[in-house]
C-alpha cells in the first residue's frame, strides 16, 4: 500500500506552501499549469497540480513537472512535427529552480524533465538535497557541469541527467551506492571508472556518450565482472563492445544502436541466454550468424534495421518463437517474406521497409492473429495484398507504402480490420470500389491513400471517418467538387492533401467558416473563385497549380483583428495578376512564399520587407519590374531569394552582400539587370546556387569567388536550376547542389584563376559572353564538376590537360571559341559529341580531324572547317577546286555542242516565264 497521495485529509505545511509559491515565482509557465498553486483559492499545496504529500506526515514528497515532448512520426511530415512542437514549446516550464527548493526537507522525488531551462546553470542546489530518492532533470538544456555535490545524494536510486547539461561527468557520481537506475546519456566527456563501484546497478544508460576525452573500461576488466545485477545496458554509439559485457548473465535488455559494427554479429551474445530485448539497429551488420537463430530462447524484442543485411530472409528466424517485435527495416534484404512468419502467434509488430523484397505476401501472414502494427513500405512487393491481409483483426496500424501492390479491394477485404487505426498505402496501383452506402468497420486516425482510384466521385465513406488526424488522398483521380459536408467533418485535422486531383468549383460555395486545418495542400486541381479564409491554426497553405484569378486582397488584407501564424504559403502557378497587395504585416511568422508563375506587375510592395523570419521567397516569371527590391533589405534571414524571369532593372547594389549573409540560393536571371557584379556578392559565404544568367551584367567575373567557402558543403535544397535552357528540378536525392550561371550576359576579360578552388561546384556555366584569355589551367582541381559551359565566347589557347581529371563530367561544352590545340585525352572527353567542341581551331577526338604526326595540328576556322597549319584554309582551297571542275562539268558541254546549249537557254526561258506569272 503506497505510503503517499491526495487524501482530504492531507494538509501541507505552511512554510512548505511557501517555499512552493517562491518556487512558482520563479518559473514561466506559458500554459499556466501551476494556475492551482494559489493560496487564496485552494490553501492546501497537497491538491495541487503535481504535487504529491505524504499521507501521514503531510510533508510535501513528490514534485511531478516534467513535460511530455512532442512525439514526432516520419510518416506526418514536417509540418505536423512543427505544430506538435510549438504546442510542446507553449507548455514547457522555463526561467529559474529557486534555491528555496532546499527547505522541503522531505522531498524525495523531484521531475523536472523534458523542459527548457536552456543557458540557466545547472541547480546545484539539488545535490544537497539528501532527502531525494528519484531525480529526473533529463532533457531540461541546463549549462555548466554536473557538480561533484551530487555526489552526496547517499539515498538516490533513480537518476536520470540525460542531457540535462553538456560538460564533464563527476566521478562522485561514484559515491551513489544504492544507485539502481542511472542515465547519462548525452554530450558528456570525462572517466566513467568509477561505474564498477556502483554494485547494485541494474538499469544502465549511457547511449549517445559521447567518447571525446571520455573512455570506458577496458575490454576485460575484472572488477566489472562482478557486477552482476545489471538487467539493462545500453551503450549505443559507442564503437565498440567491453568484453565485461559478455560476462553480464543476468542481461535482460541490451541497446547497442549506431555503434559502427561491421560483418557477423558478435558471437559473444551468444552467452547472453536471458536476453529478451535486443537493440541492434544503425549499425553495419552483414551477416546474422546460424547460432543467433537458437541463442535465445527468450527474446521478444529484435531490432536490426538500419544494418547492411543482405539476401533473402532465414527461415531460420521462425524458430524465434518467442518474438514481439521483429524490426529489420532498411536493409538490403531481398526476396520473399518467408513463410515461416505464420507461427509468430504472438508477433505484435514487424517492420521491414525500405528493402528490396519481392512477391506476393505470404498468406500465412494472414495467421499472425496478435499483429497489431505491419510496415512494408518501400519494398517491391505486388499482387493484391489485402488477400493475405484481410484476416488481421487486431491489426491498428498498417503501412504498405510505394510498392507494386495492384488490383481491386473490395468491401469484404476490409470488413475485419475493425482495430486499424493507421492506413498508409500510398504509391501503389490499387483501386477501391466499394458501393455507395458503404461505411467501413474501422475508424481511422491518420489515413494515406495517396495515388490510388478513388473517383471519379467524391469518396462519400470517408464521411464516417470523422476522427482523423491526418488525410491524404492525392492522386486519386478526383473529378468532382469539395462536398459541403468536408470541411465541417475535418475541420479539427491536422494534415490535409487532396493535390494532383481534378477537383474543381469555387472554394467559397462549401466552405462557410474559415479553414481550421494547420497544413492544407489542394494544389494542382482546378480550383477558382475567392480564396479562402483561413483561422489562426493554419500553418501551411498550397493552392498552387489552379486557376485562382480574382485579386488577394480580400485574402492577404482584410478579415484578419490579430497577426495571423501562417509559415508557409504557396500560390504558384494560378492567374493571379495585378499588383502583389501591400499588407504582409499581419503575416509576421511568414517564412516561405511562393508566387511565381502569375502576371503580378508592379514592384515588391514595401510592406513584405516586415517578413523578418522569411528565408524562402520566389516571385519567379511574373511581370514585376523596378529596381532591385530595397524592401528585402531587412529580410536577412532570407536562404532562398527567386527573382527570375521577372523585369527587374539596375545594378546589383552592395549591400546585398552584407544583408544576405545567410543566403544559400541566389537567382536573378532573365531580368534586365545591368553594371558590374559586385564583388560584395562574393561575402555570402554560405553561396550554392548563383543565377545571374541572360541579363546584361558587363566587366569582369570577381575573382573573390573563392570566398564562396559552402561550395564544398552539403544542400538538401531543391531548386529550379537552369542547364542550357532547359529546367531541371534537383530536389534531396542529389543530396549536394552548387551552381554559377553567369550565362548570355556582357562579361569581358579572362575566367579568373581564383573561380578553380571550388572544388565542390556542380555546375558551371560562362556561355554566351565575351571572355578572353585561357581556361585556367587549375581547371582539373575542380573535381566534383558535373557539367561546364564556355560556349560562345573569345577563350584562346590549348584545352588544359587537366580537364582530363574531371571524371564526374557529364556534359562539357567549348564550342565557337577561339581554342587551338589537341584535345586532351581523357576517360570522359572522347565521349562528348564532336558539336561540343565546333568552331575552334581543334584536333583529335571526337572530332573527325587528325592531329599531323608531329602533334602540329590542322586548324580550323571559327564555324569548325578545317585549315592547314600555315595559315591556308582548305575549306576555300576546296571550294575553288570544286567551283572549278564543277563550271566546266556544266559550261564544257555547252561550249562545245550548239544544240545542248540552245536547249539550255530554252529551259531557262521557261523558267523565268513561271516566275514572273508566279509573282
Amino acid at each position: 500500500m503506497s505510503t503517499f497521495g491526495m487524501c482530504r485529509e492531507t494538509v501541507c505545511n505552511g512554510s512548505e506552501r511557501e517555499t512552493l509559491l517562491k518556487l512558482k515565482h520563479h518559473l514561466i509557465d506559458p500554459s499556466n499549469r501551476l494556475s492551482s498553486w494559489n493560496a487564496s483559492l485552494n490553501p492546501n499545496c497537497c491538491h495541487w497540480y503535481g504535487v504529491l504529500c505524504h499521507n501521514v506526515t503531510s510533508h510535501v514528497a513528490e514534485l511531478h513537472l516534467t513535460t511530455p515532448p512532442p512525439l514526432y512520426d516520419e510518416s506526418l511530415g514536417y509540418y505536423v512535427y512543427e505544430e506538435a512542437y510549438k504546442e510542446y514549446s507553449r507548455r514547457a516550464f522555463s526561467g529559474e529552480i529557486n534555491p528555496s527548493l532546499v527547505h522541503l526537507k522531505h522531498l524525495n522525488y523531484l521531475d523536472f524533465s523534458n523542459n527548457l531551462f536552456y543557458r540557466k546553470p545547472f541547480p546545484s542546489l539539488i545535490a544537497t538535497m539528501t532527502s531525494l530518492t528519484h531525480l529526473n532533470l533529463s532533457y531540461a538544456e541546463f549549462i555548466g557541469n554536473i557538480p561533484p555535490q551530487i555526489g552526496n545524494l547517499s539515498n538516490l536510486l533513480y537518476l536520470d541527467l540525460s542531457y540535462a547539461v553538456n560538460g564533464r561527468i563527476t566521478s562522485h557520481i561514484g559515491n551513489l551506492s544504492n544507485l539502481l537506475h542511472l542515465q547519462l546519456r548525452g554530450y558528456y566527456y570525462g572517466n566513467v571508472d568509477w561505474l564498477s563501484s556502483l554494485s547494485k546497478i541494474s538499469y544502465l544508460h549511457l547511449g549517445n556518450l559521447q567518447l571525446s576525452g571520455c573512455t570506458l573500461p577496458p575490454y576485460n576488466q575484472p572488477s566489472f565482472l562482478n557486477i552482476s545485477s545489471i538487467v539493462t545496458l545500453d551503450l549505443s554509439t559507442i564503437s565498440f563492445v567491453p568484453k565485461w559485457i559478455f560476462g553480464l548473465k543476468k542481461l535482460v535488455s541490451l541497446f547497442l544502436y549506431s555503434n559502427y559494427f561491421e560483418g557477423p554479429i558478435s558471437d559473444g551474445l551468444r552467452n547472453l541466454t536471458l536476453l529478451e530485448n535486443l537493440y541492434l539497429r544503425g549499425n553495419s551488420f552483414s551477416i546474422i550468424p546460424d547460432w543467433f537463430y537458437s541463442s535465445f530462447p527468450s527474446l521478444k524484442i529484435l531490432d536490426l534495421s538500419e544494418n547492411n543485411l543482405q539476401g533473402t530472409i532465414s527461415d531460420a528466424l521462425g524458430n524465434m518463437t518467442s518474438l514481439v517485435v521483429l524490426d529489420l527495416s532498411y536493409n538490403k534484404l531481398e526476396g520473399p517474406i518467408p513463410t515461416s512468419f505464420g507461427i509468430f502467434h504472438g508477433l505484435t509488430t514487424l517492420r521491414v521497409q525500405s528493402s528490396h523484397l519481392s512477391g506476393n505476401l505470404a498468406v500465412s501472414l494472414g495467421k499472425l492473429s496478435s499483429l497489431r502494427t505491419l510496415s512494408l513500405s518501400k519494398n517491391q512487393l505486388s499482387g493484391n495484398p489485402f488477400e493475405s491481409l484481410r484476416s488481421l483483426s487486431k491489426l491498428s496500424y498498417l503501412d504498405i507504402n510505394d510498392n507494386h501492390f495492384e488490383g481491386v479491394v473490395l468491401e469484404n477485404h476490409l470488413t475485419n480490420l475493425t482495430c486499424l487505426r493507421g492506413f498508409y498505402a500510398a504509391g501503389n496501383n490499387l483501386t477501391l470500389k466499394v458501393g455507395p452506402k458503404w461505411h467501413p468497420t474501422f475508424q481511422l486516425i491518420e489515413l494515406d491513400m495517396s495515388s490510388w482510384q478513388l473517383g471519379p466521385n467524391f469518396p462519400l465513406w470517408i464521411q464516417s471517418q470523422d476522427k482523423l488526424d491526418y488525410l491524404d488522398l492525392s492522386n486519386t483521380g478526383i473529378l468532382d467538387s469539395i462536398p459541403y459536408w468536408f470541411w465541417e467533418t475535418f475541420s479539427q485535422t491536422s494534415f490535409l492533401n487532396l493535390s494532383r486531383n481534378y477537383i474543381h468549383g469555387e472554394l467559397g460555395t462549401t466552405l462557410k467558416n474559415p479553414i481550421f486545418v494547420p497544413v492544407v495542400d489542394l494544389s494542382a486541381n482546378n480550383l477558382s473563385g475567392k480564396f479562402p479564409s483561413l483561422s489562426n491554426r493554419v500553418g501551411s497553405l498550397d493552392l498552387s497549380s489552379n486557376s485562382f484569378s480574382k485579386p488577394m486582397d480580400e485574402f492577404l488584407c482584410k478579415n484578419h483583428k490579430k497577426p495571423m501564424n501562417l509559415e508557409f504559403l504557396n500560390l504558384a502557378s494560378n492567374n493571379l495578376s495585378g499588383e502583389i497587395p501591400d499588407c504582409w504585416g499581419i503575416w509576421p511568422y511568414l517564412m516561405d512564399v511562393n508566387l511565381q508563375s502569375n502576371n503580378f506587375v508592379g514592384e515588391i510592395p514595401q510592406s513584405m520587407g516586415s517578413l523578418i523570419e522569411l528565408t524562402f521567397l520566389r516571385i519567379r516569371k511574373n511581370l514585376l519590374s523596378g529596381t532591385f527590391p530595397t524592401v528585402l533589405k531587412k529580410n536577412n534571414k532570407l536562404i532562398l531569394l527567386d527573382l527570375g524571369e521577372n523585369d527587374f532593372s539596375g545594378t546589383i547594389p552592395t549591400w546585398v552582400g552584407e544583408s544576405f549573409l545567410h543566403m544559400k540560393v541566389l537567382i536573378l536571371r532573365s531580368n534586365r539587370f545591368f553594371g558590374h557584379i559586385p564583388n560584395k556578392i562574393c561575402d555570402m559565404s554560405l553561396l550554392q546556387v548563383l543565377d545571374l544568367a541572360q541579363n546584361n551584367f558587363t566587366g569582369n567575373i570577381p575573382t573573390s569567388f573563392n570566398n564562396l567557402k559552402a561550395m564544398t558543403q552539403m544542400n538538401k535544397i531543391s531548386v529550379l536550376l537552369w542547364l542550357k535552357g532547359r529546367g531541371d528540378e534537383y530536389k534531396n536525392f542529389l543530396g549536394l547542389v552548387t551552381s554559377i550561371d553567369l550565362s548570355n550576359n556582357k562579361l569581358v576579360g579572362e575566367i579568373p584563376r581564383e573561380i578553380t578552388d571550388l572544388n565542390g561546384l556542380l555546375f558551371l556555366n560562362l556561355s554566351h559572353n565575351q571572355l578572353n584569355g585561357h581556361i585556367p589551367q587549375n581547371i582539373g582541381n575542380m573535381g566534383s564538376l558535373l557539367s561546364i559551359d564556355f560556349s560562345r565566347n573569345k577563350l584562346s589557347g590549348e584545352i588544359p590537360p587537366t580537364i582530363s581529371n574531371l571524371t564526374f563530367l557529364s556534359m562539357l561544352d567549348l564550342s565557337y571559341n577561339n581554342l587551338n590545340g589537341k584535345i586532351p585525352t581523357g576517360t570522359q572527353l572522347q565521349t562528348f559529341d564532336a558539336s561540343n567542341f565546333i568552331g575552334n581551331n581543334l584536333c583529335g577526338p571526337p572530332l573527325l580531324v587528325k592531329c599531323s604526326s608531329n602533334d602540329k595540328i590542322l586548324n580550323y576556322d571559327r564555324s569548325g572547317k578545317r585549315c592547314d597549319r600555315h595559315g591556308v584554309n582548305l575549306f576555300f582551297v576546296g571550294m575553288t577546286f570544286g567551283f572549278v571542275v564543277g563550271f566546266w562539268i556544266v559550261v564544257g558541254p555547252l561550249v562545245i555542242c550548239r544544240s545542248w546549249r540552245h536547249a539550255y537557254f530554252h529551259f531557262l526561258d521557261h523558267v523565268w516565264f513561271k516566275l514572273q506569272y508566279f509573282f
